[in-house]
């Protein structure tokens, strides 16, 4: 087909990429339903794709990937910047011209067999003044079909980039060229030696070659909208943040607007889709995963989820845990790495009830029953532990009607978080936005329980819930938090942090889920300066007065333990801190070691 753009640079690159990979053929995506229709059937009738009960979930398709591609490689993950000094302690490196020179080998002829497509996207919405117009090439089927849920792919896109003459280039291919007859049949990969997922900051380039699964193959999600962003971000002044963005509205219609960033297994997903049990409060989604925030004309921060989609995991995800995630997949979804039941609908470990019948097709495209233990007598699991949902944004029940505001929303608080069964309490407060800064980059897990046991808890830090996400050196990227803080002044948003996770002899001692919207109720009452708070040396608390207990059966005990902070338990974890920052060296910001240096004095005294 003839490309539908008159974009020199746009038809240069893909030409070059072209005769380089040596596709049968090139086709233009313009995002369209026919066009996911079609694929949809293309794959379908190659045995890639299973079409679901029309009836139990209308127009959703199940897919197995290769038992390799499970995940994202980010042993295989790198920043290719010029100098290997800017890619920092927490990215692996590879000189920039020696990766492209294997990548391009790789690369060359991969395509044979198969057709070449060209997918026009923007991350956020379209002509927004925070969005960034891209191209991927890719050789997946698969992948468009993702990337039409997860983007928004559109010729209008070719619009703005014919008239900005600015794209994003993102290559991709699954490797292994087809022979002679051959189909794609089965879930196409490469061996993990030859999987690379390649960024160039400098360059704004991103090549994946290898992997057909999500974060290494839908280039617009981790790849771009992270990692690329966050590094064109530290250059441009604004901010891409692992990050679910909220809208909190009181009883009086008051609009708070929440970000938050977790480490995996926090309940990011849940909470950006929370139904409040506090009174007349509501919830909205704006986005469950990544936020791009610049300031505004009036010296606030907004935000826009750049994505169109959730990409989320499947098991775990319940009527009980998130009923607005399950409600978002029920139709015009994509499932991968699932059980397949007899009657063609989906399931997964943690769904809140058994699987129908008992069994299914699981995720390695194996008859399967429900109760199946191996050779050591351990159950084997129908879905992949990361077995994932593809389900349109615009589905969810509880969506914002701002969700694609091209101006974004304010930014009121910006929380962050860790899993700790002890030493954490529920919520504080930073005293000031530095110290908010020094809370986001020590965000910390405990790593198992076994560790615990031990009695020797090294925490696992992952600052701001983006270790494998700063497309730069995370040193610099701290630094830009601060640079941030110091543009935005008084209207920097208000920082806390929180653990849902506590635990005494009988379990977990706070309820979580929808009750955590009594800890952000509190949150909102001190940005409208409607409550005192108790110093702490860590931060501010909440007074027990101040807090919604309506309809919680929490007992004093629980409450006392949810907000006690054992100043010598704690100095263990700023020990932990210091351990984990020194490996940033000079480039650690001097604002975090006389954050470091303030906490441990205040502990002290």
């Amino acid at each position: 087909m003839s490309a539908p753009t008159t974009n020199q640079k746009l038809l240069d690159w893909v030409a070059e990429i072209e005769k380089m990979c040596t596709p049968d053929q090139v086709v233009w995506c313009d995002g369209s339903t026919e066009e996911y229709d079609r694929l949809m059937d293309l794959m379908v009738s190659t045995g890639m794709a299973i079409k679901l009960n029309e009836e139990k979930r209308p127009n959703s398709y199940a897919f197995n990937s290769d038992p390799s591609d499970v995940a994202r490689v980010e042993g295989r993950t790198y920043i290719a910047s010029v100098k290997e000094e800017d890619a920092g302690p927490t990215n692996n490196w590879i000189d920039p011209v020696e990766l492209k020179k294997t990548m391009t080998e790789l690369y060359s002829g991969c395509m044979k067999g198969r057709t070449m497509y060209v997918i026009p996207f923007s991350m956020g919405p379209i002509g927004s003044d925070i969005a960034k117009n891209a191209i991927e090439i890719t050789d997946s089927p698969y992948v468009v079909v993702n990337m039409h849920i997860m983007a928004r792919v559109s010729t209008e896109v070719l619009r703005l980039i014919e008239k900005n003459d600015d794209f994003i280039p993102c290559l991709h291919s699954v490797g292994s060229p087809l022979e002679e007859g051959q189909e794609d049949s089965r879930w196409p990969c490469a061996p993990i030696e030859k999987k690379y997922i390649a960024h160039f900051p400098e360059e704004n380039l991103i090549w994946s070659y290898g992997s057909g699964y999500g974060g290494n193959a839908l280039l617009g999600k981790k790849c771009l909208a992270l990692r690329i962003a966050s590094a064109m971000a530290g250059r441009e002044g604004w901010m891409a943040e692992h990050m679910l963005i909220l809208r909190f509205t009181s009883p009086e219609g008051k609009q708070y607007h929440i970000a938050a960033a977790f480490p995996s297994a926090c309940g990011k997903t849940n909470l950006a889709m929370l139904q409040s049990t506090v009174p007349g409060w509501k919830v909205e989604t704006i986005g469950d995963d990544i936020a791009w925030m610049k300031p505004g004309e009036d010296g606030r921060l907004y935000a826009i989820n750049p994505e169109a989609g959730f990409f989320g995991v499947a098991p775990g995800t319940a009527e009980y845990s998130n009923p607005m995630a399950l409600a978002s997949c029920a139709s015009d979804a994509i499932f991968t790495n699932v059980v397949v039941t007899e009657d063609k609908d989906v399931w997964w470990e943690d769904m809140g009830y058994d699987c129908p019948n008992g069994g299914g097709t699981d995720w390695k495209n194996n008859p399967w029953k429900q109760g199946d233990v191996d050779a050591d007598g351990n159950k084997i699991k129908g879905a992949h532990p990361n077995s994932r949902f593809t389900a349109r944004a615009d589905h969810c029940p509880v969506i914002c009607p701002d969700w694609e505001n091209p101006a974004g929303v304010p930014i009121d608080i910006f929380v962050f978080g860790g899993k700790r069964t002890s030493v954490m309490p529920l919520v504080h407060e930073a005293f000031d936005f530095e110290q908010g800064v020094y809370m986001g980059a020590t965000a910390s897990s405990e790593p198992t329980a076994a560790a615990l046991d031990l009695g020797n808890v090294s925490l696992r830090f992952d600052p701001f819930a983006m270790t494998p996400f700063i497309g730069y050196h995370a040193g610099d990227y701290m630094q830009h938090w601060f640079d941030m803080g110091e543009k935005l002044g008084d209207k920097a948003p208000k920082c806390f942090y929180v653990n849902w996770f506590q635990k005494d002899e009988s379990g977990f001692v706070w309820p979580g889920f929808g009750d955590n919207s009594r800890v952000l109720k509190w949150m909102c009452d001190r940005v409208e300066g409607k409550v005192d708070a108790v110093e702490t040396p860590i931060g501010l608390m909440p007074k027990k007065e101040d807090f919604c207990f309506e309809g919680l059966d929490l007992s004093d005990e629980a409450w006392e333990k949810l907000m006690t902070v054992d100043n010598a338990e704690f100095l263990k974890t700023v020990e932990n801190a210091k351990e984990y920052l020194a490996k940033f060296g000079d480039k650690l910001p001097a604002k975090i070691s006389e954050q470091l240096e303030k906490l441990e004095a205040r502990l002290n005294a």
